[in-house]
């Protein structure tokens, strides 16, 4: 699995948000001040760390329970996106459960939140006419 062009994380996205669940999410009050103050590459550092401790490991703790809905932009993204548990990741991402995620994998999974919290503050050079 190659990091995916931000194209096709966009196709993935737009699909993600066709679904009733996930088109609720949206960063919002602190969460959004949290992203947009922190910066691209602090989000993406943030979303390497928590993907590594609470979705990466063959049987996360508590799997299906470990990702809060608010207090870290990450954390919304991850319900948005559908990478917020080893059964979402199966079941949209086409992603095994029962095995640690390879560095491809994580790689992917964050490339999937950080353009998600991109395109919700705006930030996406694919998309200006987002900007307001």
């Amino acid at each position: 699995m190659s990091d995916p062009l931000p194209r096709s994380l966009d196709q993935r996205l737009d699909a993600l948000a066709r679904h009733p669940f996930r088109a609720k999410f949206h960063l919002r009050g602190r969460e959004r001040v949290t992203a947009e103050l922190s910066g691209p590459s602090t989000m993406r550092w943030h979303a390497y760390d928590l993907i590594a401790k609470r979705l990466a490991p063959a049987e996360p703790y508590k799997d299906g329970k470990q990702t809060p809905y608010r207090g870290h932009p990450v954390f919304v993204a991850q319900h948005a996106t559908a990478t917020c548990c080893r059964t979402c990741l199966q079941r949209w991402h086409e992603i095994p459960k029962g095995r640690e995620l390879s560095r491809a994998e994580r790689a992917y999974v964050v490339g999937v939140i950080c353009r998600w919290i991109e395109r919700e503050v705006g930030g996406s050079p694919r998309a200006p006419e987002a900007h307001s």
